[in-house]
């Protein structure tokens, strides 16, 4: 089974991947136009050039993972632009919206961490 947590990176790839390929071709594009080690236990996320369908790439320390949702109607309405390098780091929550074809641009959730103030009780 796999599991999502908080504390794991999750790397979308901006650019559309050839959905021909299964997990020797994604690891190949995560080491080459990724610039990533596919073994390193990221989440690498990819999608198709219709933006029909979304794969992600997983490696569980025994295994890869390889899942895939393909819409049946419609396509994937957000996805990163393409001026800010091959790859963009996504939170899970993200990652959570976009499977259910959200906008996690659009969608107000709380920060990921409030800093603390020194010497000041409640």
């Amino acid at each position: 089974m796999i599991q999502i947590t908080p504390h794991m990176r999750i790397l979308l790839a901006v650019e559309p991947a050839d959905f021909r390929k299964g997990i020797d071709g994604l690891a190949q594009v995560c080491r080459t136009v990724l610039r990533s080690d596919p073994f390193s236990g990221h989440v690498f996320v990819f999608r198709n050039k219709r933006a029909t369908a979304i794969k992600v790439l997983i490696y569980d320390g025994q295994g890869f993972w390889l899942c895939q949702k393909r819409l049946s109607k419609g396509r994937f309405n957000w996805w990163p632009a393409n001026g800010k390098g091959p790859i963009t780091a996504l939170a899970v929550h993200e990652l959570q919206l976009l499977i259910w074809n959200g906008n996690p641009s659009k969608v107000p959730v709380a920060p990921m961490w409030k800093p603390l103030e020194a010497g000041r009780e409640k």
